[in-house]
This record gives structure tokens, C-alpha cells and sequence, in this order.
């Protein structure tokens, strides 16, 4: 049984929510689902101080005593993810942006690689397709497998042909995530995000030393020396990419 948890960036039971009972209801028709709906509304997230101390010291060192890490332990205790956020202002919510924040310092040390992630963005008019992508680069930088998501136009009121197409457009969504969900091996990575890697692992061993945290996690994962963060099987030209990527590196940190 697969375990899936939606952290919600509303606290209204409209578009957002019903867009994501729709996609659950399609995930259960495909395998066996234990399910949680997080609304981030009901938990307490203090904002962020901007201190740093958890990129250079560690996340247990941060001032602020909240539900953070009783929101990573649900994403720990998952199989697969999903950030689903109305628009607002042309962004994710203010619920969601909190969160976000307060996982800044995964974006230095990315941890939650083999599970799945898809966003989902509901909106009136615009401005959604930014605010995907936006997402879905937070879960690549995050470590999930990230699936497309979706963004649904949900202007009220509704009509029924706009609502046929926002179910074919869950339909399809939910396809996406569940081959993400049940994908037996991690993807191959992409160049870019290759040059993520190589390029960030270069910029710790010329920048820090072992007093910092992003330097220890990285030594105590054996990322100094590997081809990428999980074990994978590089085509012999991405194997060059590589050693160019950690050159250039180099050369650029030596000329700053």
C-alpha cells in the first residue's frame, strides 16, 4: 500500500480541496492508497528570521520551536507528495510560502529522494503556469521524482463543459503521478541536473570546511566523490559533462 500526503495551502474546502479529492479518487482506482490531507492552515509555522543557522550549523539549532519537523516526518513517512495551492497574487499562497521557507535548508541538502511529487495550482484567470513550475522546481531541489502537475482554471461559476475539462485534466495528472509513484528505479538525471549537482558540491568543498553543516551532510552521504545523489547509471558523455561541470566549478569559485 502506498502512502500519499497532500499538504494544502488553503484552509477553504473550494477548487483546491475538491481538485485534490477528485486526483485521490483516480489514485484509488489504481492501487491501494492510504491517504492524509494536510491543511498547513491548522498547523504552526512560525516565519522564517533569515539567521542561517540552519544552512551553516543545522536545522536542530533553528530558533523557532514549531510544527516544522512534525511536517517533514509526514513527508519521511510517505511514498509520494503533493503542494496543491490556489493563486494568489500570481504566487502560492502565503500557507504555502511559509512552508517553503522553512524548508529552505533541504534545498541545500536534499533528502527526499524515491518519492513522488506533483504539484497542483488551481486559479481564475492566469498566472498558474509560472507558479507549476515553480513548484516543481522546489520538488526536483527538494529530491523528489517529480511527475508534471496541473494547473486548473476554476473561475466561478464553473460551467460544465470547463468542468469536464478540469476532470480530464485531474485524469491525466493522476496518471502522471501514479507511473512516478510506482517507478521501480530512480530516474536518470537529467544535464541540468547534473550541472545542479556538480556545480553545487564544487561550490561546498572551495567554500566551506567541516564546521558546516552542507559540508558535513555532503562527506557523510559520500557525494564528494560519487557521480550523482543516488546511485544511477550515467551515459559515458554525462560522465564528461561532469568532470567539466566540477572544472568549471573550480575555476570560476577561484576567480570570484
Amino acid at each position: 500500500m502506498k502512502k500519499i500526503t497532500v499538504f494544502i495551502g488553503t484552509q477553504q474546502k473550494n477548487a483546491t480541496y475538491k481538485a485534490v479529492e477528485e486526483l485521490i479518487e483516480n489514485l484509488k482506482a489504481f492501487t491501494e492508497l492510504d491517504y492524509e490531507y494536510v491543511f498547513l492552515s491548522d498547523y504552526q509555522l512560525e516565519h522564517c528570521r533569515g539567521c542561517k543557522l540552519c544552512f551553516n550549523k543545522g536545522e536542530e539549532y533553528c530558533p523557532l520551536k514549531d510544527d516544522r519537523d512534525l511536517l517533514i516526518e509526514k513527508i519521511n513517512n510517505s511514498d509520494g507528495v503533493i503542494f496543491a495551492t490556489p493563486n494568489y497574487s500570481f504566487q502560492v499562497t502565503a500557507l504555502m510560502k511559509n512552508f517553503l521557507d522553512r524548508l529552505a535548508f533541504i534545498l541545500h541538502r536534499p533528502r527526499f529522494f524515491g518519492k513522488a511529487f506533483m504539484p497542483i495550482v488551481t486559479q481564475g484567470i492566469y498566472g498558474g503556469a509560472s507558479i507549476l513550475k515553480y513548484l516543481e522546481k522546489i520538488g526536483k531541489g527538494l529530491g523528489f521524482h517529480v511527475a508534471k502537475g496541473c494547473c486548473l482554471r476554476t473561475l466561478e461559476p464553473i460551467t460544465k463543459l470547463q468542468q469536464e475539462k478540469i476532470t480530464q485534466e485531474i485524469k491525466k495528472a493522476s496518471i502522471r503521478f501514479y507511473k512516478e509513484l510506482m517507478r521501480p528505479t530512480p530516474p536518470a538525471p537529467s544535464l541540468f541536473s547534473l550541472i545542479i549537482f556538480h556545480m553545487s558540491r564544487t561550490s561546498i568543498i572551495d567554500s566551506l570546511d567541516e564546521k558546516y553543516k552542507d559540508y558535513q551532510y555532503y562527506k557523510e552521504k559520500g557525494w564528494f566523490t560519487s557521480d550523482y545523489y543516488y546511485d544511477t547509471t550515467l551515459l559515458p558523455i554525462k560522465k564528461i559533462f561532469g568532470c567539466f561541470f566540477d572544472f568549471l566549478g573550480h575555476k570560476m569559485l577561484k576567480h570570484k
